[in-house]
């Protein structure tokens, strides 16, 4: 595409469930570092981290990163990205950012990739990915939020996209046929993340607590590919226990 693009890593260090997350060791480097070092092998532009906190920034900047202090009382990793993204770039020099959640230390950089791909479509405002459910269980389970879309064939990469209609924790649609799972990683235009956090919470967003059903809600498109893994969010104990042993040297 011809967009040029930034990705932001937003972090902080509260987390109810895993305090310090972002600085958490897996093999002898902080998680948010991990992160990062995924983002950079995606090969897409830049890559810098929106810390809450200085600590998360000495980590980043010790592992040779950019990191930008933003205040830590902005309420969501959107809202951190788009002030980060302010300070780093008054000028506007990048058109496109890559929203990469702190805690996916394993995320293949093609998923990274694949997330730019819908904004070759100038009616785009925002671009997200999706992973057909194969487990079962997946389909009934409101942690595991669903893409509401239309896919296209795939193509030989395993990639395709389609506009999103809706996101819900339910199980949808109903009926016979596949299933995605929602992977929250997001690529906006410029003007459409700056319109987003402007925007006042949603009905819809508030009801299912997805805050990309603001966007929907507000007439924006959002556009999702479609990719073959789900990457491994870090939110407890365990999962980092999963996360150290996918990354074993």
């Amino acid at each position: 595409m011809s967009a040029t693009a930034i990705v932001v890593i937003p972090a902080r260090l509260a987390s109810t469930r895993l305090p310090n997350k972002p600085l958490a060791d897996i093999h002898g480097r902080p998680m948010i570092v991990r992160v990062w070092e995924r983002a950079v092998a995606a090969g897409i532009g830049p890559v810098l981290v929106a810390c809450a906190e200085e600590a998360i920034a000495e980590a980043v900047r010790a592992a040779g990163g950019e990191a930008v202090l933003t205040d830590p009382d902005l309420p969501s990793g959107s809202d951190r990205v788009a002030a980060a993204l302010r300070a780093f770039d008054p000028a506007g020099r990048y058109d496109a950012v890559v929203n990469v959640q702190g805690d996916l230390p394993a995320i293949d950089p093609a998923v990274i990739r694949a997330v730019l791909l819908p904004l070759s479509d100038p009616a785009v405002d925002i671009a997200t990915v999706a992973a057909e459910i194969v487990d079962p269980d997946e389909r009934t389970n409101p942690n595991v939020v669903k893409a509401v879309f239309v896919p296209a064939a795939m193509d030989g990469r395993g990639i395709a996209a389609g506009r999103a209609l809706y996101f819900t924790r339910a199980t949808a649609p109903s009926g016979e046929g596949p299933l995605f799972h929602h992977i929250g990683i997001y690529a906006y235009r410029r003007a459409a993340l700056e319109r987003f956090v402007a925007l006042p919470p949603g009905v819809l967003e508030q009801r299912e607590r997805l805050e990309q059903l603001r966007a929907l809600e507000a007439g924006m498109r959002i556009d999702v590919a479609v990719v073959r893994t789900v990457p491994l969010g870090v939110d407890a104990p365990a999962d980092l226990e999963r996360a150290r042993s996918l990354l074993a040297p």
